[in-house]
């Protein structure tokens, strides 16, 4: 444990009021909605990366809501209600980025949302087919207008269904970009950063929360955490770790695809960016394998993102592969938030459900609203 000089407690770590753990989406949105709260409180986040460290910087873009297949699946495994109120979260999560950033800033773009089936896939496709209309007029609520509908297999898809089903409302951002952005927006509103800082533990007492981290100890009036995946490790229960592994591949000539794509329920996602494919998933392959916090790549998954890439989405194309990642989401028996009070003025924003480009403004918001 590294001793504070005078000078860096007085002016980086005394008097804390607001301390947030997580500098992804939400901890950072958390912190810009107590500053819009606050004008005067100090304010800190706390990140253990250096970099956003689990999902927010590398995630696929997708400002989604869900594929029709997916609110089929939740609404038979959660309810209706609880399914509208996430849509409607997401949804209000997407406009509070668009409006605290900008479109330009975020690298905001729809070219629409297309669920793909495959061949083999006919009983759910002919399920999803049958229930647009009753989809649609559930979501009404939230989106005043239809989101689903039929189109055609544009983009020369191989071993798929002739027909899409599609979103107007979906859209894509560059993920690097918004992060970007926001932290330059939290920076410029006097709130510190502190990456490479892991809080190790977090304790109340007289009316403060005291922290320990791997390199100083502090105080703070409050404290808000925000590490989704990771949020195990602070006792926030009903919160698994799951690995998302991705690859994107280098520029490829004339390509001609627009747009974010979802496959196999949700569980294969792929979209255009800078002439490029980007393409995740195959955590089902390996459910329980994938539920950890270790962020290399299996051999399973990447196989199989690889033959998708080359029999279904780019058949008969030259392309190579660029890089290949991971991201940590976090995920639970249900797929709406925890939000909630840990204990007095310690309260947590957690389980995004792989949906934190969408979900993670609004909940970060509604993390700082906890403290009132």
């Amino acid at each position: 444990m590294d001793a504070l000089s005078y000078w860096e407690h007085k002016h980086w770590l005394s008097n804390i009021d607001f301390a947030i753990i997580g500098s992804g989406i939400v901890g950072l949105n958390c912190a810009l909605s107590l500053r819009e709260k606050h004008p005067n409180a100090t304010i800190v986040v706390f990140e253990k990366g250096i970099l956003p460290h689990g999902a927010s910087t590398k995630n696929a873009g997708f400002t989604c809501f869900g594929s029709i297949s997916e609110i089929l699946s939740d609404i038979d495994h959660q309810g209706e209600q609880s399914v509208l109120n996430v849509v409607q979260r997401r949804y209000e999560g997407v406009q509070l980025l668009r409006k605290r950033l900008g479109d330009a800033q975020i690298g905001y773009e729809n070219h629409g949302g297309h669920e793909v089936f495959l061949d083999a896939h006919t009983a759910l496709y002919e399920t999803c087919l049958d229930q647009i209309t009753a989809v649609n007029s559930f979501l009404q609520p939230v989106f005043k207008s239809n989101s689903f509908y039929t189109a055609s297999n544009s983009f020369n898809f191989k071993g798929v269904k002739e027909n899409y089903i599609s979103s107007v409302h979906e859209g894509q951002i560059d993920t690097g970009l918004m992060m970007k952005q926001l932290i330059h927006k939290v920076q410029s509103q006097d709130i510190h950063i502190f990456f490479g800082t892991e809080v190790t533990n977090f304790s109340s007492g007289q009316g403060s929360i005291h922290l320990e981290t791997n390199f100083f100890e502090c105080k703070a009036r409050a404290l808000f955490i925000a590490t989704n995946g990771f949020s195990k490790a602070l006792q926030i229960e009903d919160v698994k770790p799951a690995r998302a592994q991705v690859l994107i591949t280098k520029p490829i000539k004339n390509l001609q695809i627009k747009g974010t794509f979802h496959l196999d329920m949700g569980y294969y996602y792929f979209r255009n960016i800078d002439q490029r494919i980007l393409l995740g998933g195959g955590r089902n392959l390996a459910f329980k394998e994938e539920e950890t916090t270790n962020f290399s790549q299996t051999v399973v998954i990447q196989d199989a993102l690889d033959r998708l890439l080359k029999e279904t989405i780019l058949p008969g194309i030259s392309y190579e592969i660029d890089r290949r990642w991971s991201g940590i989401m976090g995920i639970g028996t249900g797929k709406e938030p925890i939000l909630k009070c840990v204990q007095p003025n310690v309260y947590c924003g957690v389980r995004l459900g792989g949906m934190g480009v969408a979900l993670g403004s609004k909940v970060g918001s509604e993390l700082a609203d906890l403290h009132g």
